[in-house]
């Protein structure tokens, strides 16, 4: 009997595995660890997150409740920049030249930062973490987020109970993988911020780098 041929979205499942690295756990894992990294070192730096921006939300609401509008700007600015990074990333569809933006912000904010108004360098760095982070959302055949843990999770919960999908144990394992190096990269961002300050930064650009250099030799196979 002859063997039942794939359907072309397994074939596609299977192609994207093999030969798409912008799609590997090991990608995922560097731009997560630097999403960890990045927030931290904002927080500490400049009172914001570059990164998650539902924190931004959080204390955008509290500080316009209580008419502290400065303050609230100071959660705006990052909020802004990161949507509109985030639809420039959705609408070029060029991961990779998305990556190498995030690096060319984060090497600007390294020369901007404590050196002019921290209202141009927030901007700065909100853009080219979007920029990545719109870009690059999948590992493997699942969706995932680099710059927080809470999609992540829930998406380890949905696969822990996906009874009829016979990967859902490989999916669970994936999503943990990225909210643990999430975590660690926040430690990492946290530890080496105090030690190194403006030049912390230097961590994530050479994180992105490598990615950038997987990407394209993966390309070039």
């Amino acid at each position: 009997m002859a063997m039942q041929a794939a359907s072309p979205e397994r074939l596609a499942e299977i192609r994207v595995e093999a030969y798409v690295p912008e799609r590997s756990l090991l990608v995922a894992c560097l731009l997560s660890l630097s999403g960890g990294f990045l927030d931290a070192f904002t927080w500490l730096s400049l009172g914001v997150f570059a990164s998650s921006q539902t924190g931004n939300v959080v204390f955008l609401g509290v500080y316009a409740q209580s008419g502290q509008w400065p303050r609230a700007f100071h959660h705006l600015l990052p909020l802004a920049a990161f949507v509109l990074g985030s639809l420039v990333a959705v609408r070029s569809r060029a991961p990779l030249r998305c990556l190498v933006g995030e690096i060319v912000c984060l090497a600007m904010a390294t020369l901007l930062l404590h050196r002019v108004s921290d209202e141009v360098t927030i901007p700065v760095l909100s853009f080219g973490v979007a920029l990545q982070s719109a870009s690059f959302r999948q590992v493997g055949r699942w969706k995932y987020l680099s710059v927080t843990v809470t999609g992540n999770m829930l998406r380890a919960i949905d696969q822990l109970f996906a009874a009829s999908d016979p990967e859902a144990a490989r999916g669970v394992g994936t999503m943990l993988a990225l909210c643990l190096t999430f975590l660690l990269g926040a430690a990492v961002g946290s530890c080496v911020t105090t030690w190194l300050g403006t030049w912390s930064l230097a961590l994530p650009i050479a994180s992105s780098m490598y990615v950038l250099w997987l990407c394209r030799q993966g390309q070039s196979r």
